[in-house]
């Protein structure tokens, strides 16, 4: 490897190979590396020099520990020359701040979650992102989780799948910044692996994807749906909300798909009050009748048969 003026390693032709960034219009700004409550000011300034080590940009962390995590001397020293990176990492209060505008997502966890999003490979996931952003179709994030305990289970449900990097499983723990960079490596040779003319993606390709707060939008109409109809109960729900997400996970609906969802959903609600109402008002107009009836049979003759 070459040394650098810092003493560190250099990947090999980094200089040479410069313009390989050209093929990475789509890619640089458009994938987020997403820390979630990292707990290491150190950790988010290693995660900077791995991202500007593979031309990417976008770093974004949610409720880190360190609020001043930009200035900790740790941060700096190990962002060596990614200074500029770290200084422009966008800080966020939420997850569902991130990801509500992204189409695709990877919750970066090492095991499979019975209720989760479907599990894939990093190095498949890369492919899968790069096809999605030569497309066009929206943003990508990659999540990461904290140090010692990883990306909780609300998080991962949040995302469109899981996604393992390959370790040996007898020791598979990986560094946060290790993770981070791993993952922007594969995704830089996923992305100078297509080109353009190459792409797997299809301009014929299927409706746009839907964005994650149009997602988050469909689960909360469903889940009142199902309140109102008697099928949910809110006091203990149990698993019933995780399977459905999950279920939705598996058939990737479109945008489309999702809007229409949305209204199927709303109405359950709408036409539960609705029916709730009109029985209200038959049930009046009963009594008001019966009332009426009893008067007129009072006062009538009776018929001799």
């Amino acid at each position: 490897m070459n040394g650098t003026p810092d003493g560190h390693a250099s990947a090999p032709g980094s200089r040479d190979d410069a313009d390989d960034n050209a093929a990475l219009p789509e890619a640089v700004g458009a994938i987020r590396y997403v820390l979630v409550e990292p707990s290491h000011a150190g950790n988010i300034g290693a995660s900077a020099r791995a991202l500007a080590t593979m031309g990417f940009d976008r770093l974004v962390v949610v409720a880190p520990r360190d609020a001043d995590f930009k200035s900790d001397r740790e941060a700096r020293a190990l962002a060596v020359g990614a200074a500029p990176l770290l200084d422009d990492a966008a800080v966020a209060a939420s997850l569902d701040d991130v990801l509500g505008d992204c189409t695709l997502s990877f919750a970066m966890t090492g095991y499979d979650r019975e209720y989760g999003p479907p599990l894939r490979d990093l190095r498949s996931a890369a492919r899968l992102a790069i096809d999605h952003l030569a497309a066009g179709r929206g943003d990508v994030a990659f999540v990461f989780g904290t140090e010692r305990t990883g990306l909780g289970n609300r998080d991962v449900e949040r995302c469109h799948y899981s996604c393992a990097i390959r370790a040996d499983p007898r020791f598979a723990s990986l560094n946060l910044a290790q993770a981070v960079q791993v993952a922007a490596y594969e995704c830089r040779m996923a992305q100078l692996a297509v080109s353009p003319e190459t792409s797997l993606a299809s301009r014929f390709d299927e409706e746009p994807p839907p964005k994650v707060g149009d997602i988050e939008a469909m689960h909360e109409h469903l889940e009142r749906g199902l309140v109102a109809l008697g099928v949910l109960d809110p006091q203990a729900p149990r698993r019933t909300m995780a399977r459905l997400r999950r279920l939705f996970a598996r058939a990737q609906p479109s945008a489309a798909d999702v809007a229409l969802l949305r209204g199927i959903f709303a109405a359950m609600v709408e036409r539960k009050l609705e029916r709730a109402g009109s029985r209200g008002g038959r049930r009046a107009k009963a009594r008001g009748l019966a009332q009426g009836t009893g008067a007129n049979v009072q006062g009538a003759p009776r018929r001799s048969r």
